[in-house]
This record gives structure tokens, C-alpha cells and sequence, in this order.
């Protein structure tokens, strides 16, 4: 898994709430504090990473040199896990998971502390950084996220072009008749669900806030029914539905291919897959090693408008975090604010910086002409979501609940549709009773 999943992949929950109830406790409260003379910063340092092929290309080693240039008493090494979230939760059973990691999805907000240092408070991070609110526990941060990113679709415009649409659809209806245009028009598949990686199904809880331009979008899934007729994941779990039922997405989902993907849509093989602005650079690059045009790439919001206007939700990636038991909080703590700070990954991911001071990426210069506007959500309901989430078992940051949607979309289980969503509904509505409870 090379880029940002937006969400939990939470294969094994039940592990990681025994992680919760387990080490960590006795250290809550503990601080890293940013260092304020490098060259008094000393040891070596573990840094867990999804990003198996920056790791393997030799990116992370580089940014590791260049941090040396300003901390060069500290050593950093990398482990880039393949299934990042699987095992970093198998990983917290004990205290050894690396000085430095990215914030499992699924890791209670409330249980912060009992595994991550500190950070400061919110107070006077959030004057310099966006995105503080997703990782504040009583008024202290724990995570900062080196980049920001937003859903939407990567499609080839070539292909899109070619079937003759020339504007972004602003409908979910609009949307599906332009994906059959490209199915009866070109050779390209339509739609790509990546169903077999799972981890893209779980990006489509990120339609939330999208559909009504709601920056309270979170605070309603802990109030409400999030599949109730409008709701933003029943409109976004409605387009996937429809996508697969209606044929206009790959023959069989359970032989899709991530990494082939990328190649395939650069190449007009494949025309459309919800992502985020995260994948758009993987994309590009993929269309210069197969020989295509890199422009071909772009990035387009959900089909909806509020008030005649696009919405995105601006949120964090994977936010880094200091490990509480870490012998190395200072060194850790460097390399977080070196990362976010002077790395470059934001700009060489062409991703929205965590900078509040910094400009928008050149990939989002079409959201500028066309006046899509930026918002980002209220996280003060985040952790009662996900307690919800994991109480009633519905998994809105996992891929299994969309697996058996689409299966149900081709007719690999029986249902309606109503009655799925609705079954999700009833479960989630139960369980906004009774979280917290016991």
C-alpha cells in the first residue's frame, strides 16, 4: 500500500481494542517536546512507514540525509509494513512499535494518550497547523499529519474527452450517465473498485461532508442515521451501487490489482476510481513510466453542489505520532517537525500542506477556476464515531461492509439495497445508544 488510505483498514479490531486495555496506561501524559538545540538531539530512531516504495526507491533514506544536515547525532531507520494497519496493531500489544508511527485508523481517539507522547496543546500548534483538531485529547495533540489530502476522483481525462464529457458531472445521476457514455464510447472500463486491495472501498466514508458542503458532517454520524434518505454516506454507498450494478465497473472485483491499476488508467485503460489528491502524483508517475502523457491525470470532486458550488473536505493523511514508551522522544519529536516542516514530502506528493501559510498544490489549480470550496470537518464528535463504529460493528472505516455492498450490486449475495443500508442503519443507531455504556 503506497499512499494514504483515508481511513482504517479494520481487519482485527478486537486485537486492537485488547491493545487498548493493555501497556500504555501507566505513561499517559507523557510529552515530547520539540528540541531546541539539534545538535544536543542524540539516538537512533525507528520510523514505521506504509510507504513500501519510498522505502524501496530510496526517497526515505534521502530525506533521512537531509535531516541528518540539521540533527546529525540522530540515526533513523525505517520499516515500511506492506499491510500498515494489521501490523502495527499486532505490534502494540507490547511497547515495542517503533519510536515514530502513523496513528492507526482504528485506535480509539479517547486512548490517544495511552500510546502516543504528547505533542503540546492544541492552543499553539493549531496558530501554525492545520488538521490539530483530528488528533486533540483534552486539549493536547498527539499526531501531526505531514500532509493534507482530500477525496475525489482520478480519472483520465483523454478517455473522459473521448466519450465526450468535457465538464465535471454535478449529479449522481449526471455522474453515472457519464460513466455510461465511457462504457458505450471507448474501451475503457468505466470505474475501477480495487476491491480485491480493500483499503480503497473504506475511502468512500470520505464522500461525507462532500455532499452538503457540511463542516458538521462528523458531528451528525454521532447524532443520526448516517445511511437516512440524503445522507452523505447513503448518497456516496448509492453512486457505488449503482456504478456496479449498472456494469460500469471491472468484470470480475475480486481479481482487481492496485499497483496494475495505476498503469491501466494512465494508459485510458481505465477511465475513473475514488481516491484522493494523494494518488494523483502515483498516477502521473505511472503514465511517464508507461510512455503517456502525465497530464492525461486528473482529479475531479464528488458530483454534487451546494448552493451552485463543488465541495472537498480537507483532512489529514496518516497523522505521525511520538510511541509514549519511546527512549528517544526528543529524537522522535525532531524528526515529526523536521518532516512536516522542511521535508518537501507535501510538495513532492503535490499534497495540501499542513502549513496554514502555505498555497494550495498546482494539482488543485482547476478546484481554484472553477470555485470548488475547501472545507474542513468538525472532529470534536470523532472519537464518539468511532466508538459507535466499534460498537455496532458496522466498520465505516473498513472495507468489509463495502465489499458486500458491491457484492450485492453484481449479485454475489442477495438483498436490496434499502434493506442493506438500512440493516447498517439500525445497527449504528443502536449502538449511538448505548456507547460508552459499559
Amino acid at each position: 500500500m503506497n499512499g494514504r488510505t483515508l481511513a482504517a483498514l479494520a481487519t482485527g479490531t478486537a486485537l486492537l481494542l485488547a491493545a487498548c486495555t493493555g501497556t500504555g496506561g501507566a505513561t499517559k501524559g507523557a510529552d515530547a517536546k520539540a528540541p531546541d538545540d539539534p545538535s544536543k538531539v542524540t539516538g537512533t530512531i525507528t520510523v514505521l512507514t506504509q510507504r513500501t516504495d519510498l522505502k524501496q526507491d530510496g526517497t526515505l533514506d534521502r530525506y533521512a540525509a537531509e535531516f541528518n544536515k540539521v540533527y546529525p547525532k540522530v540515526k533513523v531507520e525505517f520499516q515500511a509494513l506492506t499491510n500498515y494497519e494489521t501490523e502495527v496493531k499486532i505490534r502494540m500489544n507490547t511497547e515495542n512499535y517503533g519510536d515514530v508511527l502513523m496513528i492507526p485508523g482504528v485506535i480509539k481517539k479517547s486512548d490517544y494518550p495511552k500510546f502516543f507522547a504528547s505533542l503540546g496543546t492544541r492552543a499553539d500548534l493549531s496558530k501554525k497547523y492545520r488538521f490539530t483538531g483530528f488528533t486533540t485529547v483534552d486539549g493536547k495533540v498527539y499526531g501531526q499529519s505531514p500532509i493534507g489530502v482530500m477525496p475525489g476522483f482520478v480519472y483520465n481525462k483523454r478517455v473522459w474527452k473521448a466519450a465526450g464529457v468535457t465538464r465535471w458531472p454535478t449529479s449522481p445521476a449526471e455522474f453515472l450517465a457519464d460513466l455510461k457514455a465511457i462504457k458505450a464510447k471507448t474501451d475503457a472500463t468505466p470505474y475501477y473498485t480495487n476491491y480485491a486491495a480493500q483499503w480503497p472501498l473504506s475511502s468512500w466514508t470520505f464522500v461525507n461532508g462532500s455532499v452538503h458542503c457540511d463542516t458538521g458532517a462528523t458531528t451528525k454520524l454521532a447524532a443520526g442515521d448516517p445511511w437516512a434518505q440524503g445522507a452523505d454516506l447513503r448518497v456516496g454507498d448509492t453512486v457505488l451501487y449503482d456504478i456496479v450494478h449498472d456494469g460500469l465497473a471491472e468484470n470480475d472485483p475480486t481479481t482487481t490489482n492496485w499497483e496494475a491499476s495505476k498503469a491501466q488508467l494512465a494508459k485510458g485503460r481505465i477511465a475513473t476510481q475514488w481516491l484522493g489528491t494523494w494518488a494523483v502524483v502515483q498516477f502521473q508517475d505511472a503514465a511517464k513510466q508507461a510512455g503517456v502523457n502525465p497530464d492525461d491525470i486528473g482529479f475531479m470532486p464528488f458530483p454534487a453542489q451546494t448552493d451552485g458550488r463543488f465541495c472537498g473536505t480537507v483532512g489529514p493523511d496518516y497523522n505521525q505520532a511520538v510511541n509514549v514508551h519511546s527512549k528517544h522522544k526528543a529524537a522522535a519529536r525532531a524528526w515529526i517537525d523536521w518532516f512536516t516542516d522542511k521535508s518537501g514530502y507535501d510538495t513532492d506528493n503535490l499534497a495540501i500542506s499542513p502549513l496554514k501559510n502555505a498555497p494550495l498544490p498546482a494539482v488543485l489549480k482547476p478546484y481554484e477556476d472553477a470555485g470548488v470550496k475547501l472545507i474542513e470537518l468538525d472532529d470534536t464528535a470523532g472519537a464518539r464515531v468511532k466508538l459507535i463504529d466499534s460498537e455496532s460493528e458496522v466498520g465505516i472505516y473498513a472495507p468489509d461492509y463495502r465489499q458486500r455492498l458491491v457484492d450485492l450490486a453484481r449479485g454475489a449475495r442477495g438483498g436490496t439495497l434499502d434493506g442493506f443500508l438500512g440493516d447498517l442503519g439500525k445497527k449504528w443507531t443502536a449502538a449511538e445508544k448505548t456507547a460508552g455504556t459499559s
